[in-house]
């Protein structure tokens, strides 16, 4: 009789603990499925639906269907800052894979110094841009560091962030800066993982430092760095506060990024619906820039 209770009671026992671990579990993550609502997804459709209007800052709307892609279709600003962002990822994302590769390479060795050098290359990415940017207006200005350097080989001394091509290569520098030592990270994780025995049988059969990395170290940072050139192309597409700190996309709208423009006809000229439609295109092209890469990087 026991022995039919027990047999009885076991199911109900193992029901009442799933049930309370899936408690738990909603438990844990309802607050950041809330967060998501209230502070990403919710916001995303509020600022779709305002791209299809004119909202004003009185809180009055007025519905204009696609009128504000439309306009922006034509506007020469917004492909202006459109070939400018553009500009600034295809720099950016290539520099960020190199510099972080090579780096790592260098500090995955065991040596003097080498847990200083892992730490120091990882500070810019921790080291708020607002302030990065603040104190590279310095080192970029007349009279700077980078300026004065210039002048030894040539150069005319005067302010890189006046000048529109300069101004960009500034901004490239400093986006790179400041993200490099995350990359890094992810890439120097994945080297230590990696088996010494291929490269050392390499080695002994005579392959060179170039063609052990290519053919032996890069095929296996695949995933790491498939996910790094999405990760890096979305934030760089994204860019501004070290455009608004820097140039506030000057001179000349030469550093005027998509972000930039965005903030211009929302913040300063509070044309909403119109900023709204180009938040909704940075998202849409994001999203089909992903989807390429991915396809292309994972079909190699």
């Amino acid at each position: 009789m026991s022995t039919a209770i027990d047999t009885v009671r076991k199911p109900q026992r193992r029901r009442l603990v799933q049930r309370r671990e899936a408690l738990a579990g909603i438990i844990f993550v309802a607050p950041v499925v809330i967060l998501f609502l209230v502070f990403k997804l919710f916001p995303a459709i509020g600022g779709v639906i305002i791209s299809l209007g004119d909202f004003k800052i009185t809180g009055a709307f007025e519905f204009l269907g696609l009128d504000n892609y439309r306009e922006m279709l034509t506007d020469a600003a917004f492909w202006n800052s459109f070939w400018v962002t553009v500009a600034y990822v295809v720099a950016v994302v290539p520099l960020l894979m190199t510099v972080s590769i090579t780096l790592a390479l260098l500090v995955r060795r065991v040596g003097p110094f080498i847990k200083f050098f892992r730490g120091a290359y990882f500070i810019p990415s921790i080291t708020s841009l607002v302030l990065a940017g603040a104190v590279f207006v310095w080192v970029f200005n007349a009279g700077g560091i980078v300026p004065t350097i210039h002048s030894w080989f040539g150069g005319d001394g005067r302010s890189w962030l006046g000048n529109s091509v300069l101004a960009l290569v500034a901004i490239i520098f400093v986006g790179v800066w400041g993200r490099f030592g995350f990359d890094l990270l992810i890439v120097l994780a994945r080297l230590q993982d990696l088996p010494r025995e291929l490269d050392e049988a390499a080695s002994i059969d005579g392959a060179n430092g170039w063609q052990r990395f290519w053919y032996i170290t890069f095929p296996q940072l695949r995933p790491q760095l498939l996910f790094l050139v999405v990760i890096e192309t979305t934030f760089s597409f994204q860019v501004f506060d070290v455009v608004f700190v820097m140039t506030g996309g000057g001179p000349a709208n030469a550093t005027n990024v998509l972000g930039m423009l965005l903030y211009d006809e929302a913040f300063r000229l509070f044309n909403f619906g119109y900023a709204s439609a180009i938040g909704v295109a940075m998202l849409i092209l994001l999203v089909t820039l992903s989807m390429i890469q991915r396809a292309v990087l994972k079909g190699d």
